[in-house]
């Protein structure tokens, strides 16, 4: 596994450390090495593509004091050909995009890749709609272009994100063919997590200055022609001799892995195995669902014993075949898990390649067995994929269960979750936060996670749970912060602290449900007493609060919004703000740390212009002291004597 975070100080370039989600490290990558981006941006990509326009429109200038450019045309596919076209002309150009956007450019990207044109697309993978819309995670869009002649990395968190775009970056150019950087959409884009930006410095000298690396294929000195109709005699000839070019991708591609890690200190490469040495089982997969599958691992190995083992591939195109089956020969059995399904194809796009490669290697004689396959679907649309799932997927194969499964839901291929372990590293403190979209907890948990990280110097995990239409509706969100780093990227049941923004909450769930013995609960009530306040929350939850000893807090935070904010909306969101006062209360590591009260406030502001800045001195103010009173005017409930009088008063009742 690698370390995302060296400490070694003969590393040149070990990054700054920060928060950021799987976007803004994009947005940070490319608007430093890149001329321009041409992109109709589609969600979960939207965040990417706008924040390249806007330091695009900032008059932003790239390393070498180029003004960044920005097109956005009428369509993903207008898009890529004008991609296609900027890079002809000699221009580094990216592009940012998902799902039917990157289906819709698949006519461009045969003559992008065709043209040699080492351009870098980054995709927030997303599943593509059929029976119905969803814009969260799957692989599907990248799987229907997987033949386009694009070599595809696979990020598995914002930290891999970034660097292996620069990676894709230098390995395009050096082998004349185009990549795409691929993330998880929204459980990787829109996941605050610790990582070390990319030096400015690193940026040029690990890729270069564009007109140092590229040719313009429009110089009228030296013209060319391109794009031709070649009839019988001809296309074949050019389509074999293009083996020239992609000969070659691999070993550029292990030249910017090796590169990458002596100036980084991060290592890469094009498979990422863990824990297979000994390994009797192994499971194989792209994306963040491979780094949720290093706890599971772990929890196995200490708790049931088995020899398990994972096998992530980095590098799907061009795919690493000698280094798989050199990974997983002597395992007894292999699952491979894939966020997609093709039940008309025998196997589904990574099941199928596997199992290519050692059949391949057995004509060679180079095994001399063959691994026993299982294929798994599981995360389709985001459904949450838990470590509890992963552990079935080793059950399954310790049983010589079924050869094919998917995982978390209800259907005769189902495997059971049997286990569902707290596997958060230790001392790690988590929130889930039970809100209304608009009302500003999404980004009062960024706020929270980037504070957590500047003051504390904690490793930090954030993520929100919403729907294709956000406002108005229901909203989960996940906060953990840790010394160690937070692996898992599952929807948390196991946590801390549970703030409720909508008191319907107890209504449409169970907002209580894994909250750990002597946590905390926020209730955003304008009930003026802990007793009107005790009444509104239901009797099995009071159970809960009283059966695991939790504190309750609660405080009107409407009320100090509307005295705050001057419009309706921001009242609305200006709410969630206050939460951050709530929550660095309740925290024990602020406690631990020894952090006065002043600097506390100085780093909460520090963190509140990072997020608002732009919006004046007025709005900072504002929200800081929106946060004061979270910290110092939240109410605590005597739950003891609020019980104590709600069991004698049934009791009178019971009586009469």
């Amino acid at each position: 596994m690698l370390d995302a975070m060296p400490n070694n100080a003969s590393i040149p370039y070990p990054g700054t450390p920060t928060t950021a989600d799987g976007s803004a490290v994009v947005v940070w990558l490319e608007s430093h090495v890149s001329d321009g981006a041409c992109a109709y941006p589609i969600t979960p990509s939207t965040n990417m593509g706008s924040g390249f326009q806007l330091a695009a429109a900032n008059g932003q200038q790239n390393l070498w004091g180029d003004m960044l450019f920005f097109l956005e045309p009428e369509s993903e596919h207008s898009s890529a050909s004008a991609c296609e076209g900027f890079a002809l002309a000699g221009g580094r150009v990216t592009n940012f995009t998902s799902g039917q956007g990157l289906v819709l450019m698949k006519e461009v990207l045969y003559t992008i890749s065709g043209k040699r044109l080492p351009v870098v697309f980054h995709i927030g993978a997303r599943a593509l709609t059929s029976h119905a819309l969803n814009v969260h995670a799957g692989h599907d869009d990248v799987m229907a272009v997987a033949d386009c002649g694009w070599g595809m990395l696979f990020a598995r968190n914002a930290q891999e994100a970034q660097d292996l775009g620069l990676i894709a970056r230098r390995a395009a150019e050096a082998s004349h063919t185009p990549f795409m950087s691929i993330q998880d959409g929204f459980l990787t884009t829109h996941t605050i997590e610790r990582v070390r930006l990319a030096e400015p410095e690193l940026m040029r000298e690990f890729v270069g200055h564009p007109r140092e690396r590229l040719a313009s294929l429009f110089d009228p000195a030296k013209p060319l022609q391109t794009g031709t109709v070649q009839n019988q005699d001809a296309y074949m000839k050019g389509k074999i001799a293009q083996r020239e070019f992609t000969d070659r991708v691999p070993a550029h591609l292990t030249e910017a892995f090796a590169e990458f890690a002596r100036l980084t200190g991060r290592r890469y490469g094009v498979v990422d195995a863990y824990r297979l040495e000994d390994a009797e089982y192994a499971i194989v997969g792209l994306g963040s669902v491979m780094e949720t599958a290093i706890p599971a691992v772990d929890w196995m190995r200490e708790r049931l014993g088995w020899k398990v083992g994972l096998l992530h591939v980095t590098c799907f195109r061009p795919f690493p075949a000698d280094e798989v089956v050199t990974a997983l020969k002597d395992c007894r059995a292999v699952s491979i898990i894939e966020r997609m399904d093709n039940p008309l194809a025998r196997d589904n796009p990574l099941a199928l390649e596997v199992k290519a490669a050692f059949a391949t290697a057995a004509t060679r004689g180079e095994v001399a067995r063959m691994p026993r396959f299982h294929a798994g679907v599981y995360g389709l649309g985001s459904r949450d994929t838990r470590v509890g799932d992963l552990i079935a997927v080793a059950q399954n194969m310790v049983d010589g269960g079924k050869p094919v499964f998917a995982l978390n839901v209800r259907h005769p291929l189902a495997l059971e979750r049997l286990h569902d372990p707290d596997v958060r590293p230790a001392g790690a403190y988590s929130m889930r936060g039970h809100s209304v979209g608009g009302y500003g907890s999404v980004t009062t948990n960024k706020v929270i996670a980037s504070l957590i990280e500047e003051i504390f110097g904690l490793e930090v995990q954030a993520y929100p749970k919403y729907g294709s239409d956000k406002k108005g509706l229901p909203t989960t969100y996940y906060l953990t912060a840790a010394a160690t780093p937070i692996r898992e990227h599952a929807e948390l049941e196991h946590v801390d602290f549970v703030a409720i923004h909508d008191i319907n909450a107890f209504a449409a769930a169970d907002p209580l449900s894994g909250v750990v013995e002597g946590g905390t609960v926020f209730i955003q009530s304008r009930a003026p007493t802990d007793a009107e306040v005790w009444r509104q929350i239901p009797p099995a939850p009071r159970e809960t609060i009283r059966s695991k000893n939790l504190t309750v807090l609660y405080l009107d935070a409407v009320r100090i919004a509307r005295g705050l904010a001057a419009t309706a909306d921001l009242q609305l969101r200006m709410q969630g703000i206050v939460l951050l006062g709530v929550f660095l209360r309740a925290a024990p590591f602020v406690r631990h740390a020894g952090v006065a009260e002043e600097a506390l406030f100085q780093g909460i502001e520090k963190a509140l212009r990072k997020y608002f800045g732009r919006r004046g001195e007025k709005v900072i103010e504002a929200n800081l002291s929106a946060v004061r009173q979270g910290y110092f005017d939240a109410r605590t409930l005597d739950v003891g004597a609020l019980a104590d009088h709600a069991d004698a008063k049934e009791s009178v009742t019971a009586d009469r």
